[in-house]
């Protein structure tokens, strides 16, 4: 047994769109015994993040919610794959709304959230219709720098093309390069600033 365990976390708002495609392309090549688990946050939706550092006590979230599940999943996990089509030009509202959970979770008692993610790896996986990757920078640098912020290792950002239903799976080179994917060296983020 390899002992890692993927969760992918799926921040499109359609189901089965081009990212979880492109996605599930990329975890067929993990070995038999690396555990994978996939959760849909248009199938398990967050409420708006309310930002109570300065005016509460923070607490677990509730067993039975969303919040609850993400937690428990993104806590049990040693890879994280944030899977979130370029919607305009970052990440997608769902994906970013679960990151802002983290600003939550950094304070609940007893999880030591930062510690527990920290050295564990992040990745991402994102579809979008332009045609030049450079785009996709914006969101590149939210998954980096929350990885480099947590201090986990970044795995990069697999991008393909497509628009329509199903494109990337026309997209011959993403498809090339999610082969290997999840094989690749995974450095400890760093800030830009950090050279």
């Amino acid at each position: 047994m390899s002992g890692r365990r993927f969760l992918f976390v799926l921040g499109s708002s359609r189901a089965d769109g081009n990212t979880e495609l492109l996605a599930r392309k990329a975890a067929e090549q993990l070995p038999a015994d690396v555990e994978q688990r996939w959760i849909s946050l248009a199938d398990h939706p967050l409420p708006d993040f309310v930002d109570q550092r300065h005016d509460s006590d923070h607490v677990r979230p509730p067993a039975g919610s969303s919040a609850a599940l993400l937690l428990d999943a993104t806590l049990a996990a040693t890879d994280l794959v944030i899977a979130s089509p370029l919607y305009w030009y970052s990440v997608s509202g769902l994906t970013k709304r679960y990151l802002d959970y983290w600003s939550g979770w950094l304070r609940t008692p007893g999880i030591d959230f930062k510690a527990t993610m920290a050295g564990r790896t992040l990745w991402g996986v994102a579809a979008l219709a332009h045609q030049e990757a450079v785009v996709a920078d914006p969101l590149i640098g939210t998954l980096n720098n929350s990885a480099a912020y947590m201090g986990m290792r970044f795995g990069g950002v697999l991008l393909g093309n497509g628009s329509g239903p199903g494109d990337v799976l026309n997209d011959t080179d993403a498809l090339t390069r999610a082969k290997t994917f999840f094989a690749r060296e995974t450095p400890l983020a760093r800030f830009p600033y950090e050279g």
